[in-house]
C-alpha cells in the first residue's frame, strides 16, 4: 500500500450542502429557511431552553439542597494503602502523588481508617479520621496535621 493509494472508507465523507447558491441547486433563494419569521433572519432564533414564553422547565422545577461554598474537598487515602511503605518512612502529599495513591490533591489529603496498618510511619496530611489516628499510633507511628 502506498500513500497515494489511501482513500477514506466509502460513505464516510459527505459533500456539504451548499445553500443560497441559486435556485437550480434546490437550496437557493431562502436557503432552506422558509419565508420571513424569526428563524429566517440572520442571528435569529431562540435561546437554549426557550419554550415560546411558557415558563421553561429549568424554572418550573423546584430548587433542592444546599451547596456549601466553604466545604473542604479532600483526596482520601485509607491506612491499608499506606502499608506499602517501609518502616520509618515520612509519608506526605508529594510521596502519595508519586506512588499514585493520590491523583489530585484538592484541598489536601485526608487519611481514613479502613484496613490495617502494620508499619511504623510518620504520616503528614491535612486531616485524619479518629480511627486512622488510632491505627497509626497503635502501629507505633506518628500522625502530623499540616
Amino acid at each position: 500500500m502506498k500513500l497515494h493509494e489511501l482513500s477514506p472508507a466509502p460513505g464516510s465523507k459527505k459533500v456539504a450542502k451548499r445553500v443560497g447558491r441559486g435556485h437550480g441547486s434546490g437550496h437557493g433563494k431562502t436557503a432552506g429557511r422558509g419565508h420571513k419569521g424569526q428563524k429566517a433572519r440572520s442571528g435569529g432564533g431562540v435561546r437554549i431552553g426557550f419554550e415560546g414564553g411558557q415558563m421553561p422547565l429549568h424554572r418550573r422545577i423546584p430548587k433542592r439542597g444546599f451547596n456549601n461554598i466553604f466545604a473542604k474537598r479532600y483526596a482520601v487515602v485509607n491506612v491499608a494503602d499506606l502499608d506499602i511503605f517501609d518502616n520509618d518512612t515520612v509519608v506526605d502529599t508529594e510521596l502519595l502523588k508519586q506512588t499514585g495513591l493520590v491523583k489530585k490533591v484538592y484541598d489536601g489529603v485526608k487519611i481514613l481508617g479502613d484496613g490495617e496498618l502494620t508499619k511504623k510511619l510518620t504520616v503528614k496530611a491535612a486531616a485524619f479520621s479518629a480511627s486512622a489516628l488510632q491505627k497509626i499510633e497503635a502501629a507505633g507511628g506518628k500522625a502530623e496535621v499540616n
